[in-house]
């Protein structure tokens, strides 16, 4: 299996639309859709106006919408308004969390549209 490069989507990109990905995202820029991915870093400066489904995402910038991933860490320059799903969470001190927070046992069901495909084409 080759290894997938992450993306890198820096501070004067506006996306709108949905951004879906089995590989590693870095956002510093603003998505105005929902986010599925293994692995979301989210800069100080990016923005996520949408749903964000992942294995593991750092939040340091803005999210209003839900979160689902196995692992959160909000940081303290951090601004979540919208619930989160996780299996383990961490929130810094400084941090701004507006919503509910619900621990499951079982694994977040991260699987990227693209994925799917290649299941249904064989």
């Amino acid at each position: 299996m080759s290894q997938i490069a992450p993306s890198i989507i820096g501070t004067d990109v506006r996306i709108t639309g949905s951004i879906d990905t089995n590989g590693e995202i870095q956002l510093d820029g603003i998505v105005e859709g929902d986010v599925n991915c293994k692995t979301l870093t989210l800069g100080e400066r990016g923005v996520v106006t949408g749903n964000v489904v992942s294995e593991s995402v750092v939040v340091r910038g803005k999210v209003v919408g839900d979160v689902r991933a196995r692992t959160v860490r909000l940081e303290k320059t951090a601004n979540v308004s919208g619930d989160v799903w996780h299996e383990s969470i961490s929130i810094e001190a400084g941090a701004f969390f507006e919503g509910r927070v619900s621990h499951t046992d079982k694994a977040v069901a991260f699987e990227s549209t693209q994925a799917e495909q290649e299941k249904v084409a064989g």
